[in-house]
């Protein structure tokens, strides 16, 4: 009799816990119902990104400080001063240790950042990335430019440039994985849609405007017959377009960058870089926000996707890109 009074009480118990987490539930999607998604202005949303004084992050940031208002909730910014992955895992340390609601990172580095990325989730902290990817990691998601199909049209582009032949160069970053993407993308589709094009060098400008318009200027000299330029991002295409203005080569070498802060613009606008391809930064930074949110409430629905047996976001999102060029520069100038 004392047996099946325990299990009596066992089976009741269950239920009661069975319906107070189904009236939880039901309170919470009540309460989203009737005042939309808001969170509370102590949760706290962490962005981390590499050389943080670009002008590059500026629009991402904007996308998910934008977000944090529209959900009523708080960010922060952070990131690696320098191009230096030790120095970004030591501030992603730091903002793990303040247990964030969560964490939107752009890795310097496709492997190195891994543990420390696993370190985060294994907290309880959800992670996802934008714009530079971290492959082999836990991180949830990865918002961003598809990196490969960028590299294609950029060929197209500066193929179009020289009329389907000629000999062209890349600078590029080589340890990060959204360039070595760029990079494959451009060689491959010329090599297969423009075999007299030939890509003679790729050298790292470490993004960085003085190394790339070093490696621009020994390429001008140990190549005398260069016709283009691919960039792979904006500081490495302005310190290109320094290096052809140089020597005076602008309109015979031509240059398809990366990216809109205003130096690229500004050499769009003057002829020196013939185009650029202008990320979806607003969209990385805002959708970022977005799916943190979404997860720290676990408003998600696991779902079955290819490489993960169940997931509860998208593995990938492509927040896209368009072509610049002169004709259509003026729009994308802040105003």
């Amino acid at each position: 009799m004392k047996k099946l009074f325990i299990v009596y009480a066992i089976l009741l118990g269950a239920y009661l816990v069975y319906v107070y987490v189904d009236h939880v539930r039901e309170t919470t999607t009540a309460s989203w119902e009737a005042q939309g998604l808001r969170g509370e202005m102590d949760e706290t949303y962490v962005m981390v990104t590499f050389q943080s004084g670009m002008d590059y992050w500026k629009s991402s940031l904007k996308g998910f400080e934008d977000a944090a208002k529209a959900l009523n909730v708080s960010v922060e910014y952070r990131g690696a001063a320098q191009y230096d992955i030790e120095e970004q895992i030591t501030v992603l340390e730091q903002v793990i240790a303040k247990k964030p609601a969560g964490i939107a990172l752009s890795a310097i580095d496709p492997y190195e950042l891994t543990d420390t990325i696993n370190k985060a989730i294994q907290a309880g902290i959800p992670v996802v990335l934008f714009d530079s990817g971290a492959p082999e990691s836990k991180a949830y998601s990865f918002l961003g430019t598809n990196n490969y199909n960028a590299g294609a049209t950029a060929a197209h582009e500066l193929a179009g440039l020289l009329d389907g032949s000629g000999e062209v160069a890349i600078i590029t970053n080589e340890n990060q994985l959204n360039h070595q993407e760029r990079t494959n993308g451009f060689i491959e589709t010329l090599g297969a849609e423009y075999p007299s094009i030939h890509v003679v060098s790729i050298r790292d400008g470490k993004g960085d405007r003085l190394v790339s318009r070093q490696m621009t200027l020994e390429l001008i000299k140990e190549y005398p017959q260069l016709k283009g330029v691919f960039a792979t991002e904006a500081n490495g295409g302005v310190g290109v377009g320094e290096a052809i203005k140089v020597e005076q080569k602008i309109g015979d070498i031509q240059i398809i960058s990366f990216d809109t802060d205003k130096g690229t613009l500004d050499m769009v606008e003057d002829g020196v870089i013939s185009a650029t391809l202008a990320q979806g930064t607003w969209n990385m930074g805002y959708w970022s926000l977005q799916f943190l949110f979404h997860l720290h409430h676990e408003l998600t629905e696991p779902q079955v996707l290819k490489s993960r047996e169940l997931a509860p976001l998208p593995l990938y999102l492509d927040t896209g890109i368009t072509i610049v060029t002169k004709e259509n520069v003026e729009s994308y100038f802040a105003h």
